[in-house]
């Protein structure tokens, strides 16, 4: 959740739809993600952004000559407003099943308000609807020859989720990562967090989590974490081979992440002892 404006104006403009690599494509706004993973058997949806972003998902899944109703399998990178604010509507629109790891499915049913954010209910506040399956940590789902991994990483939500793929682009297996995010929001602490007791242990375990995790192709909720413009620049104009096939930009990421998360708990550490 990074965009202040309810109806996430900043990150809610358009972006030409495209194929990213293999069977996955783009289908979101300029700014927050959503991924349409395609099936003989029907798609699965990862992210639905605001509710206000599902008609640009629609038009983006049109545009590729495909069909909203298609889509079978609704997941999440985390039940924030901003990723999961078009889960209620996106469900009523095409039938599709919602999957998420048990405690984000209970910030879902509450319509994002059981948070631990010190945000207002009136700015964090999205349609609920209830999740058809709980995932634990290494549950895979499945679809029209399909595979996909959750990995629980918490931290920036308490069931926030990473999923991993592999596709074949040219000849060559290339391992796919859907991050799920690992930002500390502005007002949330890291120690003594009454909401969130074990937060920065969380946070510690996520690290050591994604550091082990394959990545060829790094994809994330905002496009801004893994450079989605100048990718898909790069990627129209037949650059080889595929932009998106960038594996330190992840580590890069991830290294950065960590760095400024320790540093932070540090910090709040040292006043506490104060």
């Amino acid at each position: 959740m990074r965009c202040s404006v309810r109806n996430g104006s900043r990150g809610n403009a358009p972006f030409e739809p495209f194929r990213i690599i293999g069977n996955i494509y783009y289908v979101g706004p300029s700014g927050i993600s959503s991924f349409l993973i395609t099936t003989p058997e029907g798609h699965i949806l990862l992210d639905t952004g605001f509710e206000t972003t599902v008609p640009r998902i629609r038009e983006s899944v049109t545009k590729l000559g495909l069909r909203l109703e298609d889509i079978k399998i609704i997941l999440n990178s985390h039940a924030h407003l901003d990723h999961s604010g078009g889960h209620a509507l996106m469900k009523k629109l095409t039938g599709a099943k919602i999957m998420m790891s048990e405690a984000d499915a209970a910030l879902l049913a509450s319509g994002g308000t059981n948070d631990f954010t010190p945000y207002s209910r009136e700015m964090i506040a999205y349609p609920p609807v209830q999740a058809d399956r709980m995932l634990r940590d290494g549950d895979k789902v499945t679809l029209g020859g399909v595979v996909l991994t959750c990995h629980l990483t918490p931290g920036h939500t308490k069931g926030c989720m990473t999923w991993t793929t592999d596709v074949t682009e040219d000849g060559k297996v290339a391992h796919v990562l859907f991050f799920g995010s690992t930002s500390i929001l502005p007002g949330v602490p890291l120690v003594n967090n009454a909401g969130y007791p074990n937060i920065a242990e969380d946070f510690a375990a996520t690290y050591r989590k994604l550091e082990s995790l394959p990545c060829d192709v790094f994809l994330a909720p905002h496009s801004s974490f893994f450079g989605l413009r100048e990718k898909a620049t790069r990627l129209e104009r037949g650059a080889k081979p595929n932009p998106f096939i960038d594996p330190a930009a992840y580590r890069g990421f991830i290294k950065r992440a960590e760095r400024n998360f320790r540093k932070q708990l540090e910090a709040e550490r040292g006043q506490s002892r104060k």
